[in-house]
């Protein structure tokens, strides 16, 4: 395997400070949007729904050149971030806002699924016993969906150390900078000479995704010992 350089090592750190960023910040939005649709009553709960899940059946591109033009000088977000001194735009901070819509959906059915899995009678237990909405929310919903919201937050994390194509829209694939291991193996293969470092970089990529998968796994066993 051919010696990494700076850069490689650059975009391997990038790929997890922007994965871990992502999942971070997607996560209570995440858990917000899984407990409107799974216990929610409200008319549009359809349109959320498709909403959430829309970037699961949109090409990365199309997801990239849509916050392309969201985030620009133009776009509204991007005018208002513009006017208090936030570049955003082919920072690595628009490589976490593009890895967090892509990977936003399947946090969300993750935790869906452990809210699901909650049996109703404790939430009418303890809605009989005076908890209000909120406080049947931190004290059943919340301890009692971890199992989701773990589940959730690796497979964003997994998603984001392979997302390429919206980050390269809004990010580039600027070496130092932006550039991660997706974007360092698309330079390597495309340039002449560089299959090596591409496939050392994909053998990177493969031992990080097994260990979150591994870390998952353990972690899932862990908690059913809890149980």
């Amino acid at each position: 395997m051919p010696a990494f350089s700076s850069a490689e090592y650059s975009a391997i750190l990038l790929s997890l400070k922007v994965s871990l960023a992502a999942t971070v910040v997607s996560l209570p939005f995440g858990f917000l949007a899984a407990y409107l649709l799974s216990y929610g009553r409200f008319r549009g709960k359809l349109a959320l729904d498709v909403l959430v899940n829309l970037p699961l059946t949109l090409p990365p591109v199309v997801i990239g050149y849509l916050l392309l033009i969201l985030l620009g000088r133009h776009g509204w977000l991007g005018r208002t971030l513009a006017s208090l001194g936030v570049p955003v735009l082919f920072t690595w901070k628009a490589a976490v806002i593009a890895t967090a819509v892509v990977g936003f959906p399947l946090m969300v059915r993750a935790i869906r699924v452990g809210m699901e899995a909650i049996d109703p009678r404790l939430i009418q237990a303890s809605r009989a016993l005076g908890a209000g909405p909120l406080d049947c929310l931190l004290t059943v919903i919340l301890p009692l969906s971890i199992r989701g919201l773990v589940a959730g937050s690796v497979l964003m994390f997994a998603r984001g150390l392979g997302e390429f194509g919206a980050t390269i829209i809004v990010a580039g694939n600027i070496p130092g900078v932006t550039q991660t291991i997706p974007l360092a193996i698309y330079d390597y293969a495309s340039s002449p000479g560089g299959d090596p470092m591409a496939l050392a970089l994909c053998l990177v990529s493969i031992v990080l995704s097994v260990a979150v998968l591994l870390l998952h796994e353990q972690l899932g066993r862990r908690m059913t010992r809890l149980d």
